[in-house]
């Protein structure tokens, strides 16, 4: 299915110059002079790089649609990710270089969206949060009553994370897959 330059959304997954691309941000612009264009900022999946480009309203791509299928998160054996699809008992091993930084957000017997493209395992969709047990802390400093001092909290995944003084070792937090920050205790 094509979609016009001026379809684009934040989001879309488009076909590029050969390449699987997300768009991260259109602007539809229109000069005083001239005809008016779409300003786009395109992520290139397979190099990760992030470029802008200047399209004409007229120029059309196409959309990729993906498959979702719920897997569940094994293990992990040195740069492969093992995955179970939940209804068929099928595993996939994903590469560590295809996940990139999502490994840390895995935590085994975990069910995730895996997104699929023309039958192969393409990315995953990963929840808003995931709530991650703090390995390796400082103990807080007596006394310290500064509110936005933050110490770093390894979690068993090895992701480190920004965390406020009274976080312990042992404790649950729940970080963002967004950007990786602290967002509260988790229960």
């Amino acid at each position: 299915m094509d979609v016009q330059a001026t379809q684009l959304r934040a989001g879309m997954l488009v076909m590029f110059k050969g390449e699987i691309s997300t768009v991260y941000q259109v602007e539809h612009r229109t000069p005083g002079k001239g005809r008016g264009f779409v300003q786009a900022k395109l992520r290139n999946h397979r190099s990760g790089a992030i470029s802008e480009h200047k399209l004409a309203s007229s120029d059309s791509f196409e959309r990729i649609s993906l498959e979702p299928r719920k897997m569940e998160y094994l293990y992990s054996e040195g740069e492969q990710y093992h995955f179970m699809n939940a209804e068929t008992f099928e595993q996939e091993a994903l590469s560590a270089e295809m996940l990139g930084g999502q490994v840390n957000y895995l935590i085994p017997n975990t069910v995730i969206e895996v997104q699929f493209h023309e039958g192969l395992p393409f990315s995953l969709a990963l929840p808003a949060s995931v709530d991650l047990e703090v390995t390796e802390t400082t103990p807080a400093i007596k006394g310290a009553t500064v509110t936005n001092v933050t110490k770093p909290a390894t979690t068993e995944t090895g992701l480190i994370v920004q965390v406020p003084p009274f976080i312990k070792e042992g404790e649950k937090i729940r970080v963002s897959t967004v950007d990786g920050s602290y967002q509260s205790r988790a229960n």
